[in-house]
């Protein structure tokens, strides 16, 4: 009995395993206040160096297109406008692939060998460097995709969207390299979420009688759902934040066309090209688009994880 009893008294820490523990609880704070110090340093100097532009332009800096450092008048709609829309096109044109490529590896439609190196092939295209990918836009992909956007000029020019002559670099090779560049990211994410479903849920459905995409489609992919969610918001933040390949083909262009053949500009290809040559007013300009930039990624990881924590499911 008195065995039984000692068995279950606390054990006597020594006085050196308590300040290795206290040691490690500090030290864990420290780095995780360090993290929340970076960041709001960066946010402190991003917005003071854009005050001097927040108070000459204001709201107007949103709304406004001219950006002409001669006549010292800036407004940043029209980086606003490409970053925004060739971010979510691109991440309209990714979800079904990424999705459909992680359902595909994943699911024992084909065999495992074959899917252990596509798997290899989508991580090897995350590793490619963004340099890289931005040449093989100019060389390749641009002169591929430009007879299909005179086609599209041609038959639907009457459309805004499509109402500029296609000559090189422009907004529709920017969304393709976008593509690109975030697909990865959203097949290993998926994949990893599909993985994580219990196999039980997959046997229960089977057991009930439902087919393969049944089962896909109305078990598996709700119950991985808010990891495939956080995937996408994910790529959407890559994609906003890009700057080397955008830079390399969108063509760099202040002036605000709504059609996706034309040369445009996102908020990072505009801070990559100027920033090194900017006077102090162009600068607080740059300054306060930047700002504008960690806003919305700012918002976009709000969103990502309320959507991750609404949608996600108990099992």
């Amino acid at each position: 009995m008195a065995q039984f009893k000692a068995q279950y008294l606390l054990r006597h820490r020594p006085t050196a395993e308590k300040l290795v523990d206290k040691g490690f609880k500090n030290l864990v704070v420290v780095m995780a206040s360090m993290v929340a110090l970076v960041l709001i340093s960066i946010l402190v100097v991003v917005f003071w160096g854009s005050l001097d532009s927040m108070g000459r332009y204001g709201l107007n800096f949103l709304i406004t297109s001219n950006w002409n450092p001669v006549d010292d008048e800036y407004g940043a709609f029209t980086a606003i406008y490409g970053t925004l829309v060739s971010s979510l096109l691109a991440l309209v044109i990714a979800i079904p692939l990424g999705v459909g490529t992680a359902i595909f590896i994943t699911e024992n439609i084909i065999p495992k060998k074959i899917r252990n190196v596509i798997g290899l092939m989508v991580e090897l295209l995350a590793s490619i460097p963004s340099v890289v990918l931005g040449l093989w836009a100019i060389f390749i992909l641009e002169p591929l995709i430009r007879p299909f956007l005179m086609l599209l000029y041609e038959d639907f020019g009457w459309i805004p969207i499509f109402s500029s002559e296609p000559l090189g670099p422009g907004m529709a090779p920017a969304i393709l390299i976008l593509v690109v560049m975030i697909l990865p990211i959203i097949t290993a994410i998926s994949r990893d979420s599909l993985n994580q479903v219990p196999l039980e849920l997959r046997q229960a459905a089977y057991g009930v009688g439902a087919t393969r995409w049944g089962a896909i489609l109305n078990i598996i992919l709700p119950a991985a759902i808010s990891g495939i969610i956080g995937g996408v918001m994910l790529a959407l933040g890559r994609a906003m934040g890009e700057t080397m390949a955008v830079t390399m083909i969108i063509g760099n262009s202040n002036v605000f066309s709504w059609s996706l053949l034309a040369p445009g500009n996102t908020i990072s290809a505009m801070l990559a090209n100027q920033f090194g040559e900017a006077d102090i007013s162009q600068l607080s300009s740059l300054m306060y688009a930047a700002f504008v930039l960690m806003v919305l990624t700012l918002i976009v990881n709000i969103s990502a994880q309320w959507l991750v924590k609404r949608l996600s499911l108990k099992y």
